[in-house]
């Protein structure tokens, strides 16, 4: 094998993320008394896309990154309330929605067992624990780091160096992140100086202050990347 560890993101490499935040949100407008609209999914996640880019770059705190999205989201579409409130709520409804991207779970079992593998995503772990443990890879991964327990977030080199200690201290040149994010699964590998694999179904183009070891459209493609083929 060409790499003894995997590092895997959640959201958007393994996890359904569209799925479940597009579930989430319209089960908590829901609630509110409030009919879920296209414009109402597009704006949030927008919205979302730009406070997470802050909290990246140390911008903004976890906590206050929560509720900020939902202040924000008030004030364009309209909606009247506590924004304290729909973001608890919110994550609740996200943290029930476990679903898999296609292929993610036959990956997964494939490796089990041949390499290491660890979960590091930047999410809550009010809602990534709950997802992991109702998730049908739930005992594959062996550490699994979030952002908020341990204080750090990608693409922070501090928290690969906490993951490389919970891991056994491997090599850097036998540890493969896979991420959606080029701002934080693909930058953290650079910064860390590890391998990526850029999990890119829609192909986008890539960034060129990004260096990507290995741009895949299916996650299948990855098992013959860590067996060592091109």
């Amino acid at each position: 094998m060409r790499y003894s560890w995997i590092l895997f993101d959640a959201d958007g490499t393994l996890f359904d993320y569209d799925r479940a935040e597009s579930t989430a949100l319209e089960r908590t407008f829901s609630h509110n008394g409030h009919r879920f609209q296209p414009d109402d999914l597009a704006a949030y996640r927008r919205i979302n896309h730009q406070i997470w880019l802050e909290f990246e770059r140390g911008e903004l705190t976890q906590d206050r990154l929560q509720i900020r999205r939902f202040e924000q989201l008030f004030d364009e579409v309209g909606l009247t309330g506590d924004a304290g409130d729909f973001s608890d709520r919110y994550l609740r409804h996200l943290g029930g929605v476990p679903d898999l991207l296609d292929g993610a779970e036959k990956l997964i079992r494939d490796l089990r067992g041949r390499v290491g593998l660890a979960l590091i995503t930047n999410g809550l772990a009010q809602v990534q624990r709950p997802r992991l443990a109702a998730s049908s890879i739930s005992d594959c991964f062996d550490p699994v780091l979030i952002s908020e327990e341990i204080g750090l977030a990608k693409p922070d080199p501090r928290i690969f160096e906490f993951a490389f200690e919970r891991m056994g201290s491997p090599a850097r040149g036998e540890v493969l992140i896979v991420g959606d994010s080029l701002s934080s699964d693909i930058r953290g590998g650079n910064n860390y100086g590890i391998d990526t694999c850029w999990y890119n179904p829609a192909g986008k183009e890539p960034d060129p202050e990004v260096e990507v070891s290995y741009d895949v459209r299916v996650l299948s493609e990855i098992e013959s990347l860590v067996e060592g083929g091109a």
